[in-house]
């Protein structure tokens, strides 16, 4: 009976905090979360579970944080609902009066008063002797849309809570809601060549990529990788999906010479004249992957002296000068912090070669409001300011991608990825410290490329923390990055609903899923979707619940389907009539294998080669795969997008190279759904996949380049012979660019 007891009060316990039972793999089968991985869930979040004892006395904790406080932290209602509050009173102050006081985004104020005692009861309890009454609130005014905030007083008790009135839908272009399609190209911009940059691709040549797809493809947007800031240093410091911070962006990116204050520094211009400079800027251009950190030293030596450059007009005050003491202004604490830290990266690891995370700091500098911080960025404030500087002239160069893509008239522009993970050891990490959870990483349990589970080995987000600070850092993440853009995807969009905790010392495998507060951050992304007017997108691959799906579609976010994917209960690929329409298509994603690399098993080779999989592995791979490549076919043939001469069986690829790509390609643009992506490296069928899941140092990822440079996709003839058979499907399909929308 004592064990019985136990386990009944820790899965209450354990439900209350989000933490699920079970769960389904996408083969079907359950798996139930164990005791122990509850117990150390648990205590992650600095809950005692180790007895029943100590469950009794969290719950008993808990229940006093929900009714003690007069109002919760934040409440996100949608604007078409009545303007309702949740109000926790003591039962001895029911005949009183409740002073509230409203103060709305844009600065109005109001005040009012209500007696206790006619407000609606919706809930009571007995705490300690006492009894607290739940009462429902109906505001006597109507809050816009937006971020407010809504003060309290009963008696000597007061409370706050940020009431964020959202959208029923986010925002849709309105072409698409009247039933219009689109499509886009998808690039690595990092990998993109051209004879200019330095590199590495840069926002310069963003704006050939936005002529080219607006003269040659005739599309909508142009999709990108996650633009966050990231370290630089391979292999562990390049992916775009587990950025230093994802508020701000690489400083790779910034076109140097299309800098105004290149042009104003003669010292600058004289040294990318100097042999050594052209020499190096030659050989980076020639590499076949990115060189980080060679690019991002060569830069970094242009971009201070430029700073230099700049600060004589800051101490002049000039109008450029006080655009960038604005968008300081602006940006606040956030970039503070962010450029402070840079700032401490750069000076220790100086002082100290073998220092390369912010953990290995000394340590009053691991705490960003510590007072030697303070001190280090008054005496450093140039040294702070450079990477302020940075991200201003980010800004400058993003914002002027947009807006020429606009003015090319691509209805959409930019479409933006916002990344789900954080690296441990980056800015977000140390300067946003409480808003995750030690001793838990995120990771997905095992699926038909991961047979064994991901550990994504990096922290989880702190829900509760969320809610406490009105949901601010969330919303931030979302309007930095969709702030210069008309699209915008959420990486694992499943992060809103619930992500799969893997408690430290464990594997994927005994893992668990943990719930999220979905309903008030799916509303919080439809608010900023509205604001912005940009279109968002949710990855929804892997094990995704149907409620998920369903719960995206009455919000208005777009699913994100691919080829590999979409099966029936038979396992043979849908129809193409068979998409849903409130989706994007694609072929594949940066994770997985391009179509030359799936048919001829690039991939699978690729995780032998990293020592991935052993020998047994690789040849039940290259099995299942014959037997995926022949059921594409069968769908290929079906539908007439492969010409009924050629064998219905799974060809090799030298015998379907002319063939194969035009045939998915078609078989995507015919679906209903609302956005095509076409990835560049499909577009001119490349082999090799951007990232191998589950490697470092095992292969390239995040480096490599695109196989024609910027120019050659305008006049070589075999880059243009793919480019005509993308336009030639836009075209046919209907999803042509109808400019000006």
């Amino acid at each position: 009976m004592p064990a019985e007891r136990f386990e009944q009060l820790l899965d209450r316990v354990a439900s209350l905090f989000g933490i699920g039972a079970a769960y389904y793999d996408i083969w079907g089968r359950q798996h139930f979360t164990t005791v122990a991985a509850k117990q150390a869930i648990l205590r992650a979040l600095g809950v005692a579970g180790d007895s029943a004892e100590e469950l009794e006395q969290s719950l008993v904790a808990l229940e006093h944080r929900n009714w003690e406080r007069l109002l919760p932290p934040a409440t996100v209602v949608e604007d078409s609902a009545q303007a309702e509050l949740s109000l926790n009173v003591p039962a001895d102050t029911l005949g009183d009066r409740a002073h509230f006081t409203v103060r709305q985004e844009e600065g109005q104020t109001s005040e009012f008063d209500l007696n206790l005692w006619d407000l609606p009861n919706t809930g009571s309890i007995e705490m300690d002797g006492r009894t607290w009454v739940r009462k429902q609130v109906r505001l006597p005014l109507h809050p816009p849309l937006g971020y407010h905030e809504i003060a309290v007083r009963v008696g000597a008790a007061t409370a706050t809570t940020r009431y964020i009135v959202t959208p029923a839908r986010a925002w849709t272009p309105p072409r698409l809601d009247r039933g219009a399609r689109a499509a886009g190209i998808a690039v690595s911009l990092y990998g993109v060549r051209s004879g200019r940059n330095w590199g590495c691709g840069d926002f310069g040549d963003l704006l050939d990529v936005v002529d080219w797809v607006a003269d040659d493809v005739g599309a909508s947007f142009v999709a990108l990788n996650p633009l966050h800031a990231i370290h630089n240093r391979r292999p562990f410091n390049t992916s775009p999906y587990l950025p230093n911070s994802i508020f701000y962006q690489n400083f790779l990116y910034l076109d140097v010479e299309g800098m105004e204050d290149y042009q104003h520094c003669r010292r600058a211009q004289e040294m990318r004249r100097s042999p050594e400079v052209v020499a190096e800027i030659e050989a980076l251009r020639a590499t076949s992957f990115v060189e980080y950190e060679r690019v991002s030293a060569l830069k970094l030596r242009f971009l201070k002296m430029m700073f230099v450059q700049f600060l004589r007009e800051w101490r002049q005050d000039s109008p450029r000068a006080r655009e960038f003491r604005a968008f300081r202004d602006r940006e606040g604490a956030l970039l503070e912090d962010y450029a402070t830290y840079c700032a401490l990266d750069e000076g220790m690891h100086a002082r100290d070669a073998n220092v390369w995370m912010w953990t290995q700091w000394p340590e009053p500098f691991q705490d960003p409001a510590s007072a030697e911080t303070r001190a280090f960025r008054q005496k450093h404030w140039r040294r702070v300011m450079f990477y302020q500087y940075l991200q201003w002239q980010i800004d400058f160069q993003l914002n002027r991608a947009q807006q020429w893509a606009r003015g090319r008239r691509l209805s959409i522009g930019l479409y933006h990825d916002l990344a789900l993970a954080t690296d441990r050891f980056g800015s977000d990490l140390w300067a946003h410290r409480p808003f995750f959870v030690a001793g838990c990483r995120v990771g997905s349990p095992p699926d038909d490329f991961s047979p064994d589970g991901q550990d994504w080995a990096f922290p989880p987000p702190n829900a509760m923390r969320h809610r406490e600070d009105g949901y601010r850092l969330f919303a931030e993440s979302i309007r930095k990055n969709c702030r210069h853009g008309g699209a915008l995807r959420i990486d694992h969009v499943m992060r809103l609903f619930r992500l799969f905790w893997i408690p430290d010392g464990s594997d994927a495998a005994r893992g668990a899923y943990v719930r999220e507060n979905n309903e008030d951050m799916v509303r919080i992304l439809a608010l900023e979707s509205v604001r912005n007017q940009v279109l968002i997108v949710g990855e929804d691959l892997g094990t995704v619940e149907p409620s998920v799906r369903e719960t995206l579609a009455r919000l208005g976010i777009l699913s994100y389907r691919l080829f590999y994917f979409e099966k029936n209960d038979k396992g043979a690929f849908r129809r193409s009539s068979e998409y849903p329409p409130h989706a994007l298509v694609s072929s594949t994603t940066h994770d997985l294998p391009t179509l030359a690399g799936f048919w001829v098993g690039a991939d699978i080779e690729a995780r032998r080669n990293a020592g991935l999989i052993d020998e047994t592995a690789y040849a039940a791979q290259f099995e299942n795969r014959a037997q995926e490549k022949q059921k594409m076919l069968d769908v290929l043939f079906e539908q007439g997008c492969l010409k009924p001469e050629l064998p219905r069986r799974a060809l090799d690829y030298s015998e379907l190279t002319g063939d194969l790509h035009y045939a998915v390609i078609g078989f995507l643009a015919e679906t209903p759904s609302q956005l095509l992506a076409i990835n560049h490296e499909d577009l001119t069928k490349e082999l090799h996949q951007q990232n191998l899941p589950g490697s470092t140092w095992q292969y390239p990822n995040w480096g490599r380049k695109m196989r024609f440079t910027v120019e050659e996709l305008r006049r070589d003839p075999e880059a243009r012979g793919y480019t005509a058979m993308a336009a030639d499907w836009i075209a046919r399909s209907g999803r042509k660019n109808q400019a000006g929308d």
